[in-house]
């Protein structure tokens, strides 16, 4: 089965060790290890708030649960920061650095229910959040995703890639295989990014015990609903990560000789602090040269695609040569996103009781609903699910293709005051990922003439 579309699995890790995962016990898991805490305020800024805006804690398990429940700022390390203005976020927490020795634990979680043999913790992430607390929008240019919900819900704001246009994507704050949404999607400024209202959002709340399935290139907001969240999540290869490595390393590039070029000692401002390699040209074009020789190695030991094939790279081109308009096409979700084996489904459509798709939401943005920090409690009712409607991602898909047209127009209209071409203004077309990928398919067709 290939799923094309989000989608909730339930009954899936009810035997899973992991469903026992709660704070509490990775507190005694944990007890005594230092993990870096995001910090983030509890408003509805229409301006999101990146990574390169928060500050942050080390601490304990074991003292973010005692913050996070006497709600009082105490003596600790969250001492200066008010619980009822942050939230405390601890994300991105690799298993394999997170436990270090205690690997036993890798077998709690089995990924390989999901048709991924020998696939468990080794390969995963840990997300543990209190109330607010959330992940800009944005996209992940490698893989397709798998989220456990462990304890407490959130909240999953999702747009399709062919909305690309319409959530204004940016590389700055520059983090590898993360295009950001210059949107705060829960409160956007429409007056600023007009193109977002024809953005189609899809809503879901992910309760624990559900595994939520994000597709390739789909636009994600994250934000915990609940006091304490905690999640566990794994980002699967696919095939089309290899040319996605050649565009990261060319975005690397670019951005890093151009932000450096502007302040060579402020890279704090532009390069997020998930980035600890180094960001020098010399390293980038290394980095650009080991990604363009591993997708040909790849494809030199592939019986599926040919050398002739990787150099029209049908995948997005629909006509041979480097057509600029058939180029700026929106790309289209690829059909091999999930193989689930172990689900039991019917011919004629892969959805049922326990794997419920997640459709086009038409409810508002939950701040202007009265705030994130309001739950709905609910999670898998009718306004989030039910058929598809073609007709509708058809209309959607066709107004997406004129979306950059639609942009520039759009802005022409600003304030003389506002014309100014920054940086980060050139940066936002140099490295927009349509632009990327004609690049990277130029690089790769100059090698195989």
């Amino acid at each position: 089965m290939s799923l094309q579309q989000p989608a909730i699995f339930c009954n899936m890790v009810f035997d899973w060790p992991a469903r026992h995962w709660n704070a509490k016990h990775l507190s005694e898991v944990l007890r005594g290890k230092q993990i870096r805490f995001r910090m983030g305020m509890k408003n509805t800024n229409t301006v999101p708030q990146f990574e390169t805006t928060c500050s942050y804690v080390e601490a304990t398990l074991e003292e973010f649960l005692n913050w996070n429940g006497d709600q009082s700022r105490g003596s600790g390390p969250f001492r200066n920061y008010d619980h009822s203005q942050f939230w405390a976020y601890a994300d991105y927490k690799y298993f394999v650095s997170l436990f270090e020795n205690k690997t036993d634990v890798f077998r709690d979680v089995i990924w390989s229910d999901f048709g991924f043999p020998g696939r468990n913790g080794r390969e995963s992430t840990l997300w543990i959040g209190s109330l607010g607390a959330h992940t800009p929008c944005h996209l992940d240019s490698y893989g397709c995703n798998l989220v456990f919900q462990v304890q407490g819900r959130k909240r999953w704001h999702l747009f399709p890639p062919e909305d690309t246009p319409f959530l204004y994507p940016t590389r700055i704050p520059y983090e590898e295989s993360s295009v950001f949404s210059k949107i705060s999607v829960v409160n956007p400024d429409l007056k600023r990014f007009p193109q977002f209202r024809k953005a189609q959002r899809h809503t879901v709340t992910l309760n624990p015990g559900q595994v939520l399935f994000v597709p390739r290139h789909w636009w994600h907001y994250v934000e915990s609903i609940d006091p304490i969240t905690v999640s566990i999540n794994s980002w699967i290869e696919l095939e089309e990560d290899h040319q996605a490595r050649v565009e990261e390393a060319i975005t690397r590039m670019l951005v890093c000789a151009l932000k450096t070029a502007e302040d060579p000692d402020n890279t704090k401002a532009w390069l997020n602090p998930t980035e600890i390699e180094e960001t020098s040209h010399e390293i980038n074009c290394h980095y650009l040269n080991e990604a363009v020789s591993a997708l040909f190695d790849h494809y030199r030991t592939s019986k599926k695609v040919d050398m002739e094939a990787l150099g029209r790279n049908g995948e997005h081109t629909k006509k041979e040569g480097l057509n600029v308009h058939n180029h700026m096409e929106v790309e289209q979700p690829h059909s091999q996103n999930l193989t689930t084996g172990t689900v039991k489904q019917e011919a004629a459509s892969p959805f049922g009781p326990d794997l419920v798709p997640v459709m086009p939401s038409s409810e508002e943005p939950s701040s202007e609903r009265g705030g994130i920090f309001e739950s709905d409690g609910n999670a898998l009712d009718g306004e989030h699910f039910g058929k598809s409607h073609c007709t509708e991602r058809q209309r959607v898909m066709y107004k997406s293709k004129n979306a950059i047209v639609e942009q520039i127009a759009s802005n022409s209209t600003v304030a003389p005051s506002q014309t100014f071409i920054s940086t980060d203004d050139l940066l936002d077309c140099l490295v927009n990922p349509q632009v990327t990928r004609i690049v990277a398919q130029l690089l790769i067709q100059g090698r195989t003439l």
